[in-house]
């Protein structure tokens, strides 16, 4: 049985993650920061153990690796992400909500893989993957969201660097797009369906070998500039 974990499991993505994974018979430990609010969670159907797990916070993580202990991952997905400021002020920059977006969506991803590094040495498929956004590519930047944008090319960059790292361990590495999808930090007006966009991701997850590892890809399999 494949095991696999998911950080914010509780919503979109994630709790799409923890539903196809289910379906399909895998072994699916879904992590969030407040396991007794995650009713849809809660209610996934299929092997799922849903543990408390903020990303953001280092005794968390450390925490969760303490409840693992030994356990085998095939597949560790880091998903969970914040947008960021919006509503800034023309010439204003708040430094604590900027720094809250590299703390989540560019540290925390390499937080985790650090942590559970021997927990996917472990398992069969040896896989870290990473959801990130084409906001994140330089080349295809349009400006706007400063920070979120910033914050995807910087995890970009780490797991990039740990793709090679991980080399001589076998670890497969996945930076993935999932596209524009129709989830709470979407919105609704999205053109990608939350079910459409992971069907995608596990087929590029699936893929996923020792000669991709450290491509920067979306959904449907096309490569995009960093």
């Amino acid at each position: 049985m494949t095991t696999i974990l998911i950080t914010g499991a509780n919503r979109g993505i994630g709790l799409e993650f923890a539903t196809q994974y289910a379906a399909d018979g895998a072994e699916v430990i879904a992590c969030c920061r407040e396991p007794a609010k995650a009713s849809e969670l809660k209610a996934v159907k299929g092997n799922v153990r849903v543990m408390a797990l903020d990303v953001g916070d280092a005794a968390s993580v450390a925490a969760l690796k303490k409840d693992l202990g030994d356990t085998a991952l095939d597949i560790v997905i880091n998903n969970a992400g914040v947008g960021g400021p919006r509503d800034e002020k023309p010439g204003m920059l708040d430094m604590d909500a900027w720094l809250n977006v590299f703390r989540i969506n560019s540290v925390a991803p390499m937080l985790v893989a650090m942590a559970l590094r021997d927990n996917l040495l472990k398992g069969r498929g040896k896989k870290l993957v990473t959801i990130t956004s084409v906001l994140g590519s330089i080349a295809e930047s349009g400006g706007g969201m400063q920070p979120y944008r910033a914050s995807k090319s910087a995890v970009n960059s780490m797991m990039f660097g740990l793709s090679k790292d991980w080399a001589k361990h076998d670890i497969a590495v996945g930076i993935f797009h999932p596209g524009w999808v129709q989830t709470d930090m979407g919105g609704s007006s999205a053109p990608v369906k939350p079910q459409d966009s992971v069907k995608g991701l596990r087929a590029r997850i699936a893929e996923l070998n020792m000669k991709t590892s450290g491509s920067y890809r979306d959904f449907e399999n096309r490569v995009i500039p960093w």
